[in-house]
């Protein structure tokens, strides 16, 4: 069986439209998928600092373009994305959190509230009351959740993942790693609108 790694930040619109996808993806190629969450401005600060003058100064013409590009697949992947108040985010909590969903077997759960409730609702995700309320909605101890993201393991396990990705040559998220026989885990691909090649990297891998 070929195996999908799927890393990812919930801070960015781009992988929304990717997770709102990705599950189906695999179904239909008969991947595994290995959930790999990461603090994607850690990426930022250490191989792609140039987004953040990017951001401060768009290009005009480019930056109306994003905005449209962005609703139209927002519409394509059936989802409903608007642009919060507070961006970005503050996502270390949120993907502290993910390995906690991840060890209770509800990660896909939990990130999809996260997506919904930042990208959907707009509401900030870095605050205790919006966590506690999507720990509540996915079945989480919210005491136990506070708790687990102050703790050195989970710590660990996020800084790992965000450095790995940095190691394997990733620069943001989505970032995603195609493992069968003939890639050995080395078959990257990044964004949302590289699923189509990310799909036919997998079947050809299962044949």
């Amino acid at each position: 069986m070929s195996t999908l790694e799927f890393f990812f930040d919930c801070s960015s619109p781009w992988t929304y439209l990717a997770f709102s996808r990705i599950e189906a993806l695999c179904e239909r190629t008969k991947a595994d998928i290995q959930w790999r969450p990461i603090l994607v401005g850690g990426v930022f600060n250490a191989v792609n600092q140039d987004i953040y003058e990017a951001r401060a100064n768009p290009n005009p013409v480019k930056a109306e373009y994003a905005d449209k590009d962005l609703q139209d697949w927002a519409a394509f992947c059936g989802v409903s994305i608007a642009w919060p108040t507070v961006f970005p985010v503050r996502a270390v909590d949120c993907m502290r959190g993910a390995f906690v969903a991840l060890d209770e077997d509800v990660l896909p759960a939990y990130a999809r509230a996260l997506f919904e409730t930042y990208w959907g609702d707009l509401k900030d995700i870095s605050r205790r009351d919006i966590l506690s309320e999507i720990c509540e909605q996915v079945g989480i101890d919210t005491e136990v959740f506070f708790r687990r993201i102050t703790e050195a393991d989970v710590k660990d396990r996020l800084r790992a993942n965000t450095e790995e990705l940095i190691d394997r040559g990733g620069f943001g998220s989505p970032t995603m790693f195609v493992n069968s026989a003939s890639t050995k885990g080395e078959d990257m691909y990044f964004g949302n609108d590289r699923l189509p090649l990310v799909e036919a990297a997998l079947k050809a891998g299962t044949r």
